[in-house]
Parts: structure tokens; sequence; C-alpha cells
């Protein structure tokens, strides 16, 4: 069987750097906010782009609460999302109190700008981008719109490590943005992390005080603060793998090369990519008509599939409950959430294996 993601070849690619790091920090005997979280915030912050800055917090939705919270958004804003993203991003806004609303995404699966305008109301306080599957949004008629009616734009980008648009790598266009390290990401580690990045140190400075108890300094809680720390070991792994990401991001271009160059199945639509955009393929997503009958066949052929989220996140019982939606409000997203397929796409795969998912697809009827 190909496996949709097998972490363990990713651990192996680099196994002696990361067991030497992971000894280098238990011998330390320094275990919460030391250097190795220090010098990977400085490190992450430089390989994105000049000017920004990092903190490191202790997963992806908790790097989207604190980053809102730090810039000001609070209870009665309202924030708009894209309709199909993951429920952490609507989670993040409705922990500082604010209410996600929701929009739906365009044909490269991102937030689709047409919509954003006919959501604005009074209430509107910012637009918060999801970058999804590893494609960047096109940004520059989004930040005409927030500049237009005066909103706050910020950055889902845990699906989106280095993933640029016209030459700017996602995380560097809003007042902050957000990233998780969890770790089936393109910037993974080994077990949960996540980070806010900005380019006004005051945001960063103040998502550092509120995830370690608001706390400025040892014993001193200017804030109410939480325990919210990248962990030191997390960090030292999470280094290993920033110093290997071009090579990674090449690997799985090349398998995505291959399935756009040899996937020829009228029954199967294969993702697009906008102009301006380098995709870095956190996931491979393609469109089956027959979602079910689609998987189970490449399952018969030993080929894994998997579904990003068969339900949307306003069709979930807990946003339903509190803000009435039903089937049918966002018809483009409950589509292609019946549709979508993610194949295999991972850290290395053999030739004959991506030849085997190309085949098994491609024999698909």
């Amino acid at each position: 069987m190909v496996p949709i993601n097998e972490l363990i070849r990713g651990f192996k690619l680099y196994q002696k750097e990361y067991e030497d790091r992971a000894l280098e920090v238990l011998r330390s005997g320094y275990y919460v906010l030391g250097h190795q979280v220090t010098d990977f915030e400085n490190e992450f912050a430089a390989a994105l782009g000049e000017g920004c800055y990092c903190a490191g917090v202790d997963n992806g939705l908790d790097a989207i609460w604190l980053g809102l919270a730090a810039s000001g958004i609070t209870e009665g804003d309202e924030v708009i999302v894209q309709a199909n993203g993951y429920i952490a991003t609507m989670l993040g806004v409705m922990q500082c109190g604010a209410t996600p609303v929701f929009v739906e995404p365009d044909e490269y699966y991102q937030l689709d700008v047409a919509n954003i305008e006919k959501a604005i109301t009074p209430k509107t306080k910012a637009v918060l981008v999801t970058h999804l599957y590893g494609q960047a949004t096109r940004m520059d008629a989004i930040i005409d719109v927030c500049k237009k009616h005066g909103l706050e734009l910020f950055e889902d980008c845990a699906q989106s490590h280095f993933a640029p648009y016209k030459g700017v790598n996602t995380g560097l266009f809003g007042k902050c943005s957000f990233f998780s390290f969890y770790p089936t990401k393109n910037l993974g580690g080994f077990g949960d992390g996540g980070g806010v990045v900005s380019k006004d140190p005051a945001i960063i400075d103040r998502v550092k005080v509120l995830r370690n108890y608001g706390s400025d300094r040892r014993y001193h809680n200017i804030a109410i603060g939480y325990n919210m720390r990248l962990d030191e070991l997390q960090a030292g792994l999470l280094r290993v793998r920033l110093s290997h990401m071009k090579e990674l991001i090449k690997n799985r271009q090349h398998i995505a090369n291959r399935y756009l160059a040899e996937m020829n199945n009228p029954k199967v639509t294969l993702p697009l990519i906008a102009d301006g955009c380098e995709h870095t393929w956190y996931q491979f997503i393609v469109r089956a008509d027959d979602q079910e009958g689609f998987r189970e066949y490449l399952k018969s052929q030993d080929v894994a599939t998997d579904i990003s989220w068969r339900t949307p996140p306003f069709l979930q019982p807990c946003m339903m409950e509190r803000y009435g939606y039903k089937e049918g409000d966002f018809p483009v997203t409950e589509d292609l959430c019946a549709h979508i397929v993610t194949l295999p796409m991972m850290e290395f795969m053999e030739e004959d294996e991506i030849t085997k998912v190309v085949e098994a697809v491609n024999s698909y009827r």
C-alpha cells in the first residue's frame, strides 16, 4: 500500500541530525524557553523574509488566538474567514470573543476576493486569509479590499510554509500571521507546535507575554496570560527540519510535477496553480465525481487516500448551534467537501510508488 503520508520517512532522512539535537537539548538541562526556542524564532523569521519577527507557541490554534488577541481583535468584532478552511481557524477567532463570518473559496480553493465585500458589516474588523494545501492566496485584490474598508489583514499559514506569492512568502502580507508545526506540516515537528509572525515587534512582544502567564520578566505578570509556550525540544528539532526546507519542498514539487504531467483521467480534476504562486504541495488535492467510489478503487489498487474534511466547519454541531448555519448556506464549499480527495504526498516517495499512484488514478473508470 502506498501510504497517504508516513512520518517516519521524514525522520529517517535526517535521523542522525534529529537524534544529535535531541540529545543536545536533553543534556543541556534547560527545557523551557531556552536558546533553542530563541534560535528557532530568529532562524524561522530570517528564512521567511527580512524585517519580520516570530514568537513560538504550543500549537497552531493558540497561535491564531494569541496573535489576534495581541492585535486587538476582541468581543463584538467580526472576522471574515473562508468557509472551506479548517475549524481551528474559526475557533481561534471565537476564543477572542469575535465572530467568524464565512465566505466561499475560488477555483484554487483559496479565499475568493469577489465574496469579501458582500460579507462586510459595521462590525467587521478583519479578514483572515487561510492559504490552503501549500499554495498562496492571490493577495493583491484582498489587500486592496482591506485598505478600502479599513480592515486588518491576517494570514493563517498552517499549510503554506514558504509558499510565495509574487516572490513574497505567505505570512508577510498581513498585520500578523499564524503557523502550525504539527508533524504532518511541511515544516513539522515531532509533536504540537506553532508560531506567530509579524513585522511589528510590539505584537510579537505581546504574544511572548501572553504565552508565558502574562509575564514580561520572571515573577512579574502584566497581563492575564496563559501557558502556551513552544517546547525547547520541539524548537530544537524544528531547527533541524528548517535547515532542510528547500530540499524537502523540491521533493514535494517533484512528486506533484509527475502527478500533473502523467495523470490523465477525465473523471479526475487536477489542482490548478494560480499566476504568481509557487505551490509547495502540503497536500495534493484532486476532485472526483464519485468521492467514495474513487477512494475505494484506489484502495483496491493499494493506494491510500484521505479527505481533508468531510464536513465543512460551519456544519459542525458547535457552529450550527451557535450561529444557526444549515446545509445549503455555502454550496461551493459543501460541493468541494463532497468531491475532493487527497492523494499520497510525503517527505520521500520512491519513483515506483509515484508511478503506482499515477497508474491507479488513470485506470479508474
